[in-house]
């Protein structure tokens, strides 16, 4: 739910992000902090007009002219980052407690913690072994530097970071106001590595990483509170101040969604077009799960996250390349990632993402791969295979071009040989299983099972919107079985599946490909693609090719190997089969039930929504004014008793006035606020993704009206 116009604070876009070099959050934090009061009161406004003063670099670096006697000068170190409050500088008599500094360090975007971090050490060095958990940004062995952002995401935010599923006691040993929220003990652990050197928490966090914690939630308990009007520069100075403290307390994984907080923060307040208020829940949400459970002593590893990926040298491998996938990042980060497959199954990814966007992102999909001495750029890898030896291999797959790396191309496969036609063997079904049934506690910068690329052969119905809508094939042995086209067909009873483009930026071709498989329902077409958690029964394609045996299918030329990279490669007229040919299989493009857009979750949703967009205030006011208590009454009639109980709790929190012994109104503190918040936002994505993970049956869709689903009225408490 976007938020409404009265409740966003006006202010003007930001500085020029390509002028302006990023800063470390205690850069700023410090320069806000030198302010007096008065000046503090101020700082907003001088944002805002920073963002219309001209920013003239020359070869040392930025200078912002406020007028004859005012000249803001920014000296990057050798990252390019703004690391050391001495090499921000203006020429005011109040320097550098001037209003001028701040507003102009405040203007900066924040830089990534792994632009400022030496080079991980070799995988093979002593101390440099995998014992921990979670991952988080780094550089491999190989030349490029690797950023945060996910391939496929413009905005840089994480997905998985949508599916928390539980409480733990509050900050300083406090319980929890909510009934029903287990004990720390009782949360699910995540038993994934972490890469040295990073402290492993073998019995609990120790009492710096405590207070770290408890900061943390502090100032992101006071951003939840004043909601995106009241989080300006001196709230979100503070997040950074306990971003900061946090990474030096070694807790990398709050330090990340602190910042990812304050750059939501920013877009929000900016009104930039690609904001998201889902995706600011989002982050909020992370921060105050993470900061809760470390400020409560829960020892959970996975907690503590990493400073950067830490190659290991693997053994020999054959890869085969199975497509290419274009990355565009609202950082200003550019390139591409082709994702191998090994002979046994296991997934690899090699990546050149660098500082250029768009157009970084379309010359990387002919640069070559830096990799041994395969000689191959990432169009002819994505279609042939490489035989290495000495690979170096990071947590999450990814390939490292490091100097005893040595590889060789091999001929590539055909989607349907070796382990590539495996990908096509499980129905859809199956897989989504297997990816809704791991755990949610782990760091959302680590995707796992759910960001790897799954295969599917679907046969399209037409287009909704900007979706594309499509019905499931039978795996390959059911077909053959079947002996002919119609019988290899399944019926409208399956899940209707839809195809969203992976990324719609204009200069990719993914809405256009998308586009003309649209213009022939009964086309079938092999698609190699990415679930949508957050969405019912919903698959971003990377890529498409033929689908063996009978029917009207694509007919793509012969050197791109019966295979098309979505966000490269456009398909044209001759290669789609004629309209004639499909004309016979086309189906009413009537999208099925939506479990989750058709369900009164929303109005739960809407609720944790307002809460972000507006404020403690907000919420409060729609308490007295009986909107969000007639919620309650369509949450109870469709089963869902706990989301109604939680929304209720929330209200009745948000309105909480307490007196002192005079009679006189007192602050009641933040955190029985931010732990009823907490716990409605957890509870409903946790209800949410029960039902996305139920919308890949066909059994939950397409019931009778009226008849009752277990589905419906299954949530998760706690």
């Amino acid at each position: 739910m976007n938020p409404p116009a009265s409740a966003v604070s006006p202010a003007a876009p930001a500085t020029p992000a390509g002028q302006l070099p990023p800063v470390e959050p205690h850069v700023v934090a410090s320069a806000v902090e030198e302010l007096t009061p008065r000046l503090r009161k101020k700082l907003d406004a001088a944002i805002e007009r920073c963002a219309g003063l001209p920013a003239v670099a020359d070869g040392q670096g930025v200078s912002i002219s406020w007028g004859e006697d005012a000249v803001v000068t920014l000296t990057p170190g050798s990252p390019g980052v703004i690391a050391d409050p001495g090499a921000a500088r203006c020429s005011c008599l109040l320097a550098p407690r001037c209003l001028h500094r701040a507003a102009v360090l405040s203007a900066c975007p924040v830089a990534d913690p792994a632009l400022s971090m030496p080079p991980d050490l070799p995988a093979d060095l002593p101390g440099n072994s995998d014992s921990g958990a979670g991952t988080s940004t780094g550089a491999g062995p190989g030349p490029e530097m690797e950023t945060e952002t996910e391939p496929g995401s413009r905005t840089g935010s994480g997905t998985v970071a949508d599916r928390a599923a539980g409480l733990v006691p509050a900050p300083g040993g406090k319980a929890s106001p909510l009934a029903g929220a287990p004990p720390a003990a009782d949360l699910p652990s995540v038993p994934a590595p972490v890469p040295a050197p990073v402290q492993v928490l073998a019995s609990g966090p120790n009492a710096g990483q405590t207070a770290a914690a408890s900061g943390l939630w502090a100032a992101a308990a006071g951003v939840l509170a004043g909601g995106v009007p009241g989080a300006g520069a001196v709230p979100q100075a503070e997040l950074l101040r306990a971003a900061h403290t946090a990474r030096v307390a070694g807790l990398h994984r709050a330090e990340a969604a602190a910042l990812r907080v304050v750059r939501e923060l920013r877009a929000a307040r900016a009104r930039h077009d690609g904001h998201r208020l889902a995706d600011l829940v989002s982050a909020l949400r992370e921060l105050l799960l993470t900061a809760g459970r470390l400020a409560a002593a829960d020892p959970d590893p996975a907690l503590v996250g990493t400073a950067r990926r830490a190659y290991r040298r693997g053994e020999g491998l054959r890869v085969y390349g199975v497509c290419r996938e274009p990355v565009i990042s609202a950082t200003g980060y550019g390139g591409v990632v082709t994702h191998l497959v090994a002979e046994d199954g296991r997934w690899f990814s090699v990546a050149d993402v660098r500082p250029g966007g768009s157009a970084r992102a379309r010359g990387a999909a002919t640069a070559t791969v830096a990799l041994g001495a395969a000689a191959l750029d990432h169009a002819q890898l994505a279609r042939r295979g490489l035989l290495i030896s000495g690979a170096t291999i990071s947590p999450d797959g990814r390939l490292g071009a490091g100097r005893g790396v040595r590889a060789n191309p091999v001929a590539g496969l055909s989607w349907s040989e070796g382990p590539l036609a495996a990908l096509f063997a499980r129905p859809l079904a199956t897989v989504a299983d297997a990816v809704f049934s791991g755990t949610s506690w782990s760091d959302p910068r680590d995707g796992g099972a759910a960001e790897q690329p799954v295969g599917c052969d679907l046969e399209i119905v037409g287009a909704e919107g900007d979706r594309l809508l499509a019905r499931e094939l039978p795996p390959p042995t059911e077909r053959d079985r079947a002996g002919s086209a119609e019988g290899g067909t399944r019926g409208t009873r399956e899940p209707l599946i839809r195809l969203v483009a992976a990324d719609s930026h204009p200069e990719l071709a993914h809405v256009a490909n998308l586009r003309q498989l649209a213009s022939r329902p009964g086309l079938r077409v092999r698609v190699i693609g990415r679930l949508d958690l957050g969405r019912a029964a919903t698959l971003r394609p990377l890529a498409v090719g033929p689908v063996p045996g009978a029917g009207p299918t694509l007919r793509l030329p012969a050197e791109w190997l019966d295979r098309a990279d979505l966000g490269y490669d456009r398909l044209q007229g001759a290669h789609l089969p004629p309209r004639d040919a499909c004309s016979s299989r086309r189906e009413a493009a009537g999208s099925d039930p939506d479990p989750v857009a058709g369900s009164p979750l929303w109005r739960a949703g809407r609720l944790v929504e307002l809460a972000v967009s507006g404020g403690r205030r907000a919420v409060a006011e729609s308490a007295r004014d009986g909107d969000s208590l007639a919620q309650l009454v369509p949450l109870r009639r469709a089963g869902f008793e706990t989301s109604a109980d939680l929304v209720a709790a929330l209200t009745e929190e948000a309105d909480r006035r307490t007196r002192d012994v005079f009679g006189r109104l007192v602050d009641s503190g933040g955190d029985g606020y931010a732990w009823a918040w907490l716990a409605a936002a957890v509870h409903l994505a946790a209800t949410e993704r029960a039902l996305v993970q139920a919308s890949w049956h066909d059994g939950h869709l397409h019931r009778d009206p009226g008849e009752p689903d277990d589905h419906d009225r299954r949530e998760t408490r706690g």
